[in-house]
């Protein structure tokens, strides 16, 4: 479940129907690009996206910090690539305005890569508050998950935690973005800006 840094070469490897789907979408606009050369077209791959009114896994984890509920798996040292909303729309923009007939494949970053413990740290200074942390070993949480799966195969129902989850938490999900970075385009937010844009927008801070 690791990505450890691939770029746009890397063979697809989408692991539920929802990743299928963007992939079987990414074939149709390469085949239609074959009737079509004069055509440009831009595939944008970001990472998880996160920003102002967005109710993802981010925002999940962040609303968990903020309100000191937050419980750290490991150790807390896997990075995770992110995009910020702001850079996202931006990015989108710069690609209308310059690209040239044919097909590009960008994967989109935010750098640098937060790791767990350093989304903590960033949120605690921005809301300007100490956030307690739980920590609790891997192979304990793991083992949590696997009681949570036990719990919904039983009752039939979809649980917040299981053992697919705690893996996702914990894995290092590094993507590279250097082509999009060096295709000219700056973001115009910083990580730390954007995160800050997001608690204020979310929490009032």
């Amino acid at each position: 479940m690791d990505k450890d840094n691939p770029d746009e070469s890397f063979p697809a490897d989408p692991f539920n129907h929802y990743g299928k789907s963007k992939w079987e979408a990414e074939l149709v606009l390469q085949k239609w690009a074959q009737n079509h050369p004069d055509w440009s077209i831009g595939i944008v791959r970001p990472t998880v996206i996160f920003g102002e009114g967005n109710r993802g896994n981010v925002f999940n984890l962040l609303n968990q910090i903020a309100s000191g509920k937050f419980m750290l798996i490991g150790k807390g040292n896997n990075e995770k690539s992110m995009s910020y909303i702001g850079n996202i729309v931006a990015f989108l923009a710069f690609l209308i305005n310059t690209m040239s007939p044919g097909v590009r494949v960008y994967n989109y970053v935010d750098k640098p890569d937060f790791s767990t413990k350093d989304l903590v740290h960033h949120t605690s200074t921005i809301l300007g508050k100490s956030i307690p942390t739980l920590r609790i070993p891997y192979w304990l949480g793991m083992l949590g998950g696997y009681g949570f799966d036990v719990l919904a195969f039983i009752t039939r129902k979809k649980l917040p935690i299981s053992s697919v989850r705690v893996k996702k938490f914990c894995a290092i999900t590094k993507y590279d973005s250097s082509k999009a970075m060096e295709s000219g385009f700056q973001p115009p937010y910083t990580m730390q800006e954007g995160l800050r844009r997001t608690l204020a927008s979310e929490f009032g801070k």
